[in-house]
């Protein structure tokens, strides 16, 4: 069989990356932090595999070897197309899916986290107060999606099965798999339609040029004022400064935050002080096992590339996602 090298942009100390040797004996790995790094042989490398590497340093890579498959780590890909990539024939494969099951699991436990309102429950704990208050079931509230992808299914199968109303958002509104999970599908073009109707807004979409701000200001005075927001996508897809606003006066509810505009959150924002905001460090996906399913992910990858296979997660270069 073939021998063939791959590149590999991460850290050589990652312990994690030892999975990479179920890649099998024919196969040569080039594992360095830079282009430089991987050595004499990296302009024989057929395969790229972005594991932390930076742009700089993908684009050094992709222009010196004969890549023919190019692998992201991560879902989002804002910070690695760069325009040969988009114009070349080679397929550019993402980890979109290996993480979307705890990410709807984050969405889920912010919806139940503002329905039986914990902040006051904990304030009251802390008080030593017997507060009897009314909760809210999520059974009789609306849930939108916007950008209605993978993580987007792993989000309606969990308000589904907690027989929430569950509206998915998206740039081609055509029937497809997993639209089982919504009770309505709406045009991108048609998010205004959408937002008027929904007690939560699970944000999971790609950051592209059209999704830069997406929710901004005129579309926070859109929503009902016990809106909750839920953001697991990228940070960049809500305009912070307008959530912030809504937030303060109270045009909205809530907001339940996996991502940021800017990461780490600036010491001096005042989501930190808000109590009506829950927040995660950008960590909803980071499960006990999320490293070793993104090797193990990429190595099943592989498989199916050198067998000549159909790839996964086939990203549309144009569209970014």
């Amino acid at each position: 069989m073939e021998d063939i090298t791959i590149a590999v942009l991460g850290d050589p100390a990652d312990t994690v990356l030892e999975g990479l040797s179920a890649l099998g004996p024919n196969v040569r790995v080039l594992l360095a932090k830079t282009a430089e790094e991987l050595g004499p042989d990296m302009p024989k490398a057929r395969v790229l595999f972005n594991w932390t590497g930076a742009q700089s340093e993908v684009i050094k890579v992709f222009n010196t070897a004969p890549i023919e498959w190019m692998h992201s780590r991560y879902a989002g890909l804002d910070k690695l197309l760069f325009p040969e990539l988009v114009a070349s024939p080679v397929p550019l494969t993402n980890g979109s899916g290996v993480f979307s099951q705890s990410l709807g699991e984050f969405v889920l436990a912010g919806i139940l986290y503002f329905a039986k309102d914990i902040t006051r429950m904990n304030l009251a704990k802390s008080e030593r107060r017997w507060e009897v208050f009314d909760v809210e079931e999520i059974r009789y509230r609306t849930l939108g999606i916007v950008g209605y992808g993978d993580i987007g299914r792993a989000i309606a199968w969990r308000a589904k099965a907690m027989r929430m109303k569950v509206l998915g958002l998206r740039r081609d509104p055509a029937p497809r798999e997993g639209d089982e999970f919504c009770d309505k599908i709406y045009a991108t073009a048609d998010l205004h339609e959408m937002l008027p109707l929904c007690d939560y807004v699970a944000v999971a979409a790609p950051l592209t040029p059209a999704t830069n701000h997406m929710l901004s200001t005129a579309e926070f005075a859109l929503m009902r004022p016990n809106a909750v927001v839920l953001n697991v996508g990228r940070g960049p897809v809500i305009d912070e400064e307008a959530l912030i606003a809504a937030l303060q006066n109270k045009q909205i509810k809530g907001a339940a935050l996996d991502v940021f505009e800017f990461e780490p959150l600036p010491q001096e924002s005042p989501l930190w002080d808000m109590p009506n905001v829950l927040m995660s460090a950008h960590t909803a996906d980071h499960t006990k096992d999320w490293l070793v399913d993104a090797v193990s992910f990429f190595v099943e990858q592989f498989g199916r590339w050198q067998r000549g296979e159909p790839l996964q997660n086939v990203v549309d270069k144009h569209a970014g996602y």
